[in-house]
Formats: structure tokens, C-alpha cells, sequence
């Protein structure tokens, strides 16, 4: 399962994880760019399910985690890259609805998919659950309070699942993509020249080697760049 399906870096995920042979299910909350994206996959010689789906609708989580163990009986992979920017402003001056949905999409939705998807990745027997981060967790950088107070706390929620896991087979970890040519890239930095920005294409192999089963990764921040240069990441390490 992979959120944020439908563009950016999720949607490079999904072509590469297709390419591996995976089938997949594919969350985003705009149905046609999800249909573009599973088209591709196709095209591949792939296989998804989509789930056109907003992350903030915790009660449609839920039953997403009972409809897939209806299906599958047990998942794999889950990938959490949905991610909201939300405002960048002083905290003073951001609305309390727009520091709630960056909190909503960035936090609490994957609290929610480890709630609902828990027991799928125990019935697998090489469970892999990976959050996307960002340096702003741990920043402390002016303007991006909301951003960065959200990751901060994606960050705490997955090192503390992945502390009770510790004794499974179930491997879960943070990976910060680093500069990515993205529409959140965008949004942040307006002025910035996109054709100079790496693809998140580049990125992929990193978040794969996570997903191997011979990967003991468990509760580590991996940084895709670095991983996927080569140098300081072995997913059997």
C-alpha cells in the first residue's frame, strides 16, 4: 500500500514497486490522477487497487483495513508519503483549521493506517512499514511550524511502534526523500527552477531496499539520497 499514490513521489513508488512484481494498493484522495497513475502501472504489466481516498476520514481508514484483510488476508508493504505542506506563516497568524489538516494528514492519518493495518503486517512474514519525513521535524526552522511540528510527530509515532515491534518480524522505519522535484517542492519554494531538482524516480531504490526481507532496518531514519548513492545504507545491516 502505498499513500499519496497520485503524483510525486508516491506515484514514482507505485511504478517502481510494479516493476518488482508487486500488486498494489494505491491511496490518494483526487480519483483521476490515481487513474493516471494506474494506467502506467498497466502499461508495466502491473496491478492495483485504487482507493480514492481523503487520509483525514479516520473512520475510512478503519474500514480500509477490514476491506484489505477481506481481500489479501495480510500486507506486506505499507508506505505512508501522503503529505500536507499547509501554510508557511508565523504561528501566530495560521488558522486553526489549516494547523489541524497539516496535523491530519501528516500525523494523525498514519497513527491511523497503524491502527487499522497492524494486524496485516503481523500476518506477514516479512512486514515493512515506512513513513516519509523531512529535516523540518528537527529543524527548528522559522515559518514552517505547522510542517515541521506535524513530521516531528509522524517521527515520534513511528519510532514508538517501532519499539514494540522490536521482537517481530515486522520491520518499521522513517525515510526522508531529501530535495525532491514535487508539488509540495513546488509550493514551498515557488521560485525555485523544477529542471534542476532530482525526479523522484532517482529515490525509489531506497525505499525497495526497506521493503526486501533480508533488510534488519528497524526504527532508523534512512536518508534516501545517501541510500540510493550507494554509500552508508545495507538493507541487510
Amino acid at each position: 500500500m502505498i499513500t499519496g499514490a497520485s503524483r510525486g513521489l508516491g506515484a514514482a513508488l507505485a511504478e517502481r514497486f510494479a516493476a518488482e512484481g508487486a500488486t498494489l494498493v494505491l491511496v490518494a484522495r483526487t480519483p483521476g490522477a490515481l487513474e493516471e497513475v494506474d494506467d502506467r502501472v498497466r502499461a508495466a504489466g502491473g496491478k492495483a487497487t485504487l482507493v480514492p481516498l481523503d487520509l483525514t476520514e479516520g473512520e475510512a481508514i478503519d474500514r480500509l483495513g477490514g476491506a484489505l484483510a477481506e481481500r489479501f488476508g495480510r500486507l506486506d508493504v505499507l508506505v505512508g508519503s501522503a503529505a500536507e505542506l499547509g501554510p508557511l506563516s508565523p504561528l501566530g497568524h495560521i488558522a486553526p483549521a489549516a494547523f489541524a489538516r497539516v496535523m491530519a494528514v501528516n500525523a494523525t492519518a498514519n497513527w491511523r493506517l497503524i491502527r487499522s493495518l497492524d494486524p496485516l503486517l503481523r500476518a506477514s512474514e516479512a512486514g515493512r512499514a515506512m513513513f516519509v519525513t523531512c529535516v523540518q521535524a528537527r529543524a527548528g526552522k522559522p515559518f514552517w511550524g505547522a510542517y515541521a511540528a506535524s513530521k516531528a510527530a509522524l517521527e515520534a509515532v513511528t519510532m514508538a511502534y517501532a519499539a514494540e515491534t522490536r521482537r517481530m518480524a515486522l520491520r518499521v522505519n522513517l525515510i526522508d526523500p531529501g530535495i525532491l522535484r514535487t508539488r509540495l517542492r513546488a509550493q514551498a519554494y515557488p521560485g525555485e527552477d523544477p529542471g534542476k531538482l532530482p525526479d523522484p524516480g532517482t529515490l525509489t531504490e531506497a525505499f525497495v531496499a526497506l521493503a526486501e526481507t533480508a533488510c534488519r532496518h528497524h526504527g532508523q531514519l534512512i536518508e534516501a539520497a545517501v541510500s540510493t548513492s550507494g554509500h552508508g545504507f545495507d538493507p541487510s545491516a
